[in-house]
């Protein structure tokens, strides 16, 4: 008599299925090592939670010491933080003098910070004039999607009087090719299109965070931000040195990554009556 087959089909043995399930890891893990995993056709970053405002300058730009920075006229004490700073001691950098922070928002388009609405509304809920960032990854997504996703997750502005305008976080790539694999063109075009949609979307001029030496080398020193985008400057010296080309001064200077409590310290240039003109727009 002929055999008759259900339509079902036949089940895998488990060590079988264990062991395909094995070689489909291992064959994902080489695909996307050393760089970004890519999901739907949007690489995602590999470690972000290491990723914070000024991560690349101190490994790249010689000269970067650690001497006290000299006072300016007029300034006022700031931080940024990230995830890699956890919850923070609001009260305590409060009692030392810090009156505004950034804590980062985003990454590229698939990272949001954990301890973001700790940071974001602690600082504030301390009495601090507040804003958030993001870190710029121009080799995964668009200018205007990452845009985007920065003003759905943290990134808006509201004139309330202490939320100050997002920053764009331009810094060497974390992950590979120190200006992402683009050209001074390709780069600047994107920068255009994240602060040009960023402004869409709040109403604001983002604030560009960069190194003159990055700035020089990866867009061909460009001076098309600096009459709108207020420049803020890592230099961990004891000025904030040479500006890159087009801003005739710097809003903010992060002068130090190892300062109390968090690492990263800043000064705004100017007086506490300037910031909150910067926060009201």
């Amino acid at each position: 008599m002929p055999e008759h087959h259900s339509g079902r089909a036949r089940r895998i043995p488990p060590t079988l299925a264990a062991g395909l399930i094995s070689l489909l890891a291992v064959l994902a893990l080489l695909v996307t090592l050393p760089g970004t995993a890519t999901a739907g056709g949007v690489k995602r970053p590999v470690h972000p939670d290491r990723d914070w405002m000024g991560v690349t300058i101190r490994a790249h730009e010689d000269g970067v010491g650690s001497s006290a920075a000299a006072q300016l006229t007029a300034s006022v004490e700031g931080v940024d933080v990230s995830s890699h700073n956890g919850s923070v001691s609001w009260s305590s950098l409060w009692n030392s003098g810090v009156r505004f922070a950034y804590a980062k928002a985003t990454e590229g388009t698939s990272y949001t910070n954990p301890y973001f609405t700790q940071q974001y509304n602690g600082s504030y809920d301390r009495g601090m004039i507040r804003g958030a960032y993001h870190f710029a990854l121009p080799d995964n997504s668009s200018g205007t999607s990452q845009a985007n996703y920065f003003a759905d997750h943290g990134g808006g502005w509201s004139r309330d009087g202490r939320t100050l305008p997002g920053v764009l976080d331009m810094e060497y790539n974390p992950y590979g090719d120190t200006c992402y694999d683009m050209s001074a063109s390709e780069l600047v075009r994107w920068i255009g299109d994240f602060v040009d949609q960023y402004r869409y979307r709040t109403g604001r001029d983002a604030v560009i965070y960069t190194s003159t030496t990055w700035w020089k080398k990866c867009t061909g020193n460009n001076g098309g931000f600096g009459s709108v985008n207020p420049l803020w400057i890592p230099r961990y010296s004891s000025s904030a040195g040479e500006l890159p080309y087009g801003w005739d001064f710097h809003t903010i200077w992060q002068y130090t990554d190892s300062g109390p409590t968090v690492g990263d310290h800043n000064r705004f240039n100017g007086s506490m009556s300037r910031l909150q003109a910067l926060a009201n727009g």
